[in-house]
């Protein structure tokens, strides 16, 4: 199985920005979906964004406009720019690839991100 290393988390203010990395231990190009997911105390864990089966990134509607999701192939890496964070941001931030017909689906171990008011 692919290993993911979540890195970036951290406190933050309302208002403020943070990058969040995750490194692949492989080509992440052997993946249909890269993706960000979070998931806050007592919540169950949510797509923030992805790359799914295209070069185009996929957000949910509450970080639309906000987060911006990247990559960068040469160095195995995905990237979640978040900006504008808000409290309701706070929350374990997870890397996840998926390939189906791989049979794999990984998960990183997460970074927390905390956003404060």
């Amino acid at each position: 199985q692919v290993q993911l290393v979540e890195s970036g988390g951290g406190l933050v203010q309302a208002g403020g920005s943070l990058r969040l990395s995750c490194v692949a231990s492989e080509s992440i190009l052997r993946f249909a979906t890269m993706g960000w997911y979070r998931q806050a105390p007592g919540k169950q864990r949510e797509l923030v964004a992805g790359f799914f089966s295209g070069s185009t990134g996929n957000y949910a509607d509450s970080v639309k406009g906000r987060f911006t999701i990247s990559r960068d192939n040469a160095k195995n890496t995905v990237y979640l720019q978040m900006n504008s964070l808000k409290p309701e941001d706070t929350a374990v931030y997870y890397c996840n690839a998926k390939n189906s017909l791989l049979h794999v689906d990984s998960w990183g171990k997460g970074t927390l991100v905390t956003v404060s008011s």
